[in-house]
């Protein structure tokens, strides 16, 4: 599973995802942007997999999208690799298992908008998130602007699109882009730590309260809690409903399978 710029570690239910391209602090080319693909394709059919870590070696998670890829991109290239990252980045948002995002160090550009599409987003005091893209005369183009609005405002991601500004990580808690901040030394002992915790849950549950809240980001609430109930009834079709409420009654620990 591993791929050249990308090593996958799959223990215990939780596999940990290291982009390691050090020489160019993790940047997204095409071949990693590609390698994220397979990776998050082979890691769907693992049946025993609870949760994903997410992360990059060295001092960035990823600092951005590769600046000398782009550099002579003609408009219609520009669009193709918008696309191509787009698309990626909505399979790993709507990856079935929670995808937690370790941010060791740099996520800008691209790295800020990879981190965003994970579903928790846990940060090392020494990280530093963005998107300053302006600066090279360019937007955002893996879903920076809308997901950025989303997490943090409306106004306040036109402040950081227009500025470019930098956050330092307890900078990016109060705005709500990321969830938690703990020193570097413990950023990975303390993901793994919330890995499983969730994959003690009903896998079948967590995957649906994922689905519903992605789906219902987009509908009326209406239309949102409708779909809530639907999801709310299909688990008791489930052998993990049986498992998880007979545990309750036996007052010990549920064993779940995972169907």
């Amino acid at each position: 599973m591993d791929e050249r710029f990308l090593r996958v570690e799959l223990a215990d239910g939780v596999a940990v995802v290291t982009i390691d391209r050090q020489e160019a602090l993790n940047a997204l080319n095409s071949e990693v942007i590609d390698s994220l693909h397979r990776v998050f394709h082979a890691l769907g059919k693992e049946d025993s997999l609870r949760a994903v870590i997410l992360t990059g070696a060295g001092k960035a998670f990823v600092a951005g999208a590769d600046i000398k890829e782009m550099a002579d991109f003609t408009a219609a290239q520009g669009r193709a690799f918008s696309r191509r990252g787009q698309r990626v980045f909505s399979e790993i948002e709507a990856f079935p298992r929670p995808v937690i995002a370790a941010v060791n160090g740099f996520a800008l550009g691209g790295g800020c908008e990879l981190a965003m599409a994970c579903d928790l987003r846990i940060a090392s005091e020494k990280a530093k998130l963005g998107q300053p893209e302006v600066n090279l005369g360019v937007t955002p183009g893996f879903g920076g602007t809308q997901r950025l609005a989303r997490l943090v405002g409306g106004p306040a991601a036109k402040r950081l699109l227009f500025t470019g500004e930098l956050l330092p990580a307890d900078r990016a808690l109060q705005l709500g882009l990321v969830d938690e901040v703990v020193p570097p030394e413990t950023l990975l002992d303390r993901c793994r730590e919330l890995a499983a915790l969730i994959a003690q849950k009903g896998p079948v549950a967590v995957s649906y309260c994922k689905q519903a809240v992605n789906a219902g980001l987009d509908m009326s609430l209406e239309r949102g809690i409708a779909y809530e109930a639907e999801l709310f009834a299909q688990t008791f079709a489930t052998a993990d409903q049986k498992e998880g409420m007979q545990a309750f009654v036996d007052k010990r620990p549920a064993r779940f399978a995972g169907r």
